[in-house]
């Protein structure tokens, strides 16, 4: 795992000053490899490479980046992991190895196979710049899941990319202008959906592209090597029978998680007791002659404990299981510098434990695998279920009573609702009884307007559904589900939900807040149910092995079952959260009320403050649940505040 960055001056403007900036930029990512740092620059090319490292493969100086082919032709800077390039070594014959990284690998075989062939051949996560000396091009791509970032784009006479943006506001010719439009859409989402960035004219690569920069004619082109419509539609489902698909599932789950064990520093797991870590925890000791250290961390609030479910199924696996309760302040500490590890506003509150939990985890090893991508593929969010049973009565309601509804919902007070569903929740199977309920039903309060299936998708995820009228000079023109409606992609609403969730929550959220909040501690995060062949394999699969008497994950449970008892797994899901509704009323409150006073928000001029203060004085006074809205508001302010010191 590393760090990359670079530019182009594409008008030889700075290149007196070239190592000088470069330096800057890699030493604003050092968090993300912290053990070395690399540098290359052509100045008759204009190109300028940087490389900050985290060793986990070959830690000799012979994986050193920037490396360079044996012909001389390439030069390259690599963030990531490359799983199956000891397979790959083995197709290259006739080379003389100077060390055994993934990255000389990686490098021959483009030499020998070319960019985009190499690109389709690769099991990895990856964020990766190649400069080709001969053709005088630039190329960038990213994993077909977007567990790697990488940011790009062209200001004036110069090209800048890299893996964070903090390493852009180091260079003197980089505008920091905030894209209005880009803040509505981080309000709808609580993060910004690819390949949208905060700054004007640069952008997120998207998953499964690459990039192609001629610097001659400064012509930038952008592809897809893996399309996920494309390979959903090409996807023949699964004929054989469950038994079938679980012995497969349960195959390439063993060799995902095998092949991500591979490391030469300490390695571990995150475990939160859920199916998804659980299974993941569960094949690592499978294949282990060691005790798996895992991690999990704790919380005063029940509502949010997941640590004593982590326990029993540590405990079953017999695994060397840390284990830390943090405390109010500590968690509250955190808060503060959220900005300083997330470069963009992002308000996934959940980032709040990932980053506690990433913590804990650093002080015994340097890798960390992760349960992260079940949900996406096998049907397992709550919401899934509730938009299919919602939609079918939804559908049936006059547009007048829906809005009627709607309202009356809307305006109850959240102790209200979660003081009568107190009394009936008894009566509810499992998987109907929920936590926070008064939240969830402040979500689910405006989506009733819906008319498609798309739109309840859409409302159903957006904070505020209207941001344009709270961002002075901003307009909402990214729409992600009228994107995906446009690549002619159809489906039920399960189906249509979980595809969406792949596309843009999934890498612009889950894996935004778990590259950050790990690579914030130098730690290396590795996800084996994003491997592709996982992916592909789960699109096979037909509705009744993913979904079985209304509950998701059937045929990842089924694998689990194998490893862990039941009794151990089966439970109401929980989100991986901190209590945020209560802080902002409790200890965050004059913190929260300094970032959203009118004078604060009328001084910096990018929101309309009445609906924002409106919204702050109904949750202070218990009669909306607001803090999801509130969240986005203070995150931006605080990165705000970040920006200003930069």
């Amino acid at each position: 795992m590393c760090g990359i960055t670079g530019y182009i001056d594409f008008k030889s403007q700075l290149k007196n000053k070239t190592l000088s900036i470069l330096k800057q930029m890699t030493d604003a990512i050092i968090h993300r490899g912290p053990d070395a740092d690399g540098h290359f620059i052509c100045t008759q090319s204009r190109v300028a490479l940087g490389h900050r490292r985290l060793s986990i493969l070959d830690l000799s100086e012979a994986g050193a980046q920037p490396m360079t082919s044996k012909s001389q032709r390439y030069i390259i800077v690599f963030n990531g992991e490359i799983y199956n390039f000891k397979d790959l070594r083995k197709d290259l014959e006739g080379v003389s190895w100077r060390g055994h990284s993934d990255t000389e690998v990686l490098l021959e075989y483009i030499e020998q196979f070319g960019f985009e062939k190499t690109l389709t051949d690769l099991n990895g996560m990856f964020a990766i710049s190649l400069y080709d000396k001969k053709e005088n091009k630039l190329y960038l791509a990213r994993d077909r899941a977007g567990e790697k970032p990488l940011y790009y784009g062209q200001q004036g006479d110069f090209f800048f990319f890299g893996s964070e943006l903090k390493s852009f506001l180091k260079h003197p010719n980089f505008n920091n202008e905030v894209d209005r439009d880009v803040l509505c859409s981080y309000l709808r989402h609580n993060y910004i959906p690819a390949p949208l960035s905060i700054y004007k004219n640069i952008s997120k690569l998207q998953p499964g592209t690459f990039v192609e920069v001629d610097i001659n004619s400064q012509k930038v082109l952008n592809k897809y090597y893996w399309n996920p419509q494309e390979k959903k539609a090409s996807t023949e489902i699964f004929l054989g029978t469950e038994q079938e698909a679980k012995s497969k599932l349960n195959d390439l789950l063993l060799d995902a998680v095998k092949i991500r064990m591979e490391s030469d520093v300490p390695l571990g797991a995150f475990l939160s007791g859920g199916v998804d870590s659980s299974l993941i925890v569960a094949l690592m000791q499978a294949q282990s002659k060691k005790k798996v250290q895992t991690f999990t961390i704790g919380f005063e609030e029940d509502q949010y404990n997941e640590a004593k479910f982590a326990q029993d199924v540590a405990n079953h696996l017999k695994t060397d299981h840390t284990e830390m309760y943090v405390t109010s302040k500590q968690t509250l500490d955190v808060i503060p510098n959220l900005a300083k590890y997330w470069d963009e506003p992002f308000a996934d509150s959940s980032q709040v434990p990932t980053y506690l939990v990433s913590q804990v985890a650093k002080q015994k090893v340097t890798v960390c695998l992760s349960g992260d991508g079940g949900d996406e593929l096998f049907s397992g969010y709550d919401r899934y279920f509730w938009s299919e049973n919602i939609w079918s009565k939804l559908k049936k309601i006059p547009k007048g009573l829906k809005s009627i509804v709607g309202n009356t919902l809307s305006n109850t007070n959240p102790k209200t609702l979660d003081f009568l569903y107190s009394c009936i929740k008894p009566i509810f199977p499992k998987k109907l009884q929920f936590s926070n309920f008064s939240g969830k039903i402040a979500k689910l309060a405006p989506a009733l307007s819906s008319n498609t299936v798309q739109d309840l998708y859409y409302l159903l995820l957006s904070h505020w559904s209207t941001p344009q009228n709270i961002v002075i000079g901003g307009i909402e023109k990214l729409n992600i589900v009228k994107r995906i409606q446009d690549s002619g992609f159809n489906a039920d609403i399960i189906e249509w939900n979980m595809f969406c969730d792949l596309n843009n929550y999934l890498p612009d959220d889950i894996l935004t807040k778990v590259d950050r909040a790990s690579m914030a501690v130098s730690l290396e995060g590795r996800i084996p149910l994003l491997d592709h062949r996982v992916i592909e394999f789960s699109w096979s699969l037909p509705r009744e092995m993913r979904v079985k008497n209304g509950v998701g994950k059937h045929l990842l449970r089924s694998v689990l079952y194998d490893y862990v008892p039941q009794s151990l797994i089966d439970r109401p899901k929980k989100g991986f959260g901190v209590p945020i509704d209560m802080w902002l009323k409790g200890p965050l409150k004059d913190w929260a009320c300094d970032l959203l006073s009118k004078d604060r928000i009328v001084r910096d001029g990018y929101f309309k403050p009445e609906p924002i203060i409106e919204k702050l004085n109904q949750h202070l006074n218990g009669v909306g649940a607001w803090h999801y809205y509130l969240w986005d508001i203070l995150m931006f302010q605080l990165w705000l505040d970040e920006q200003k010191k930069a």
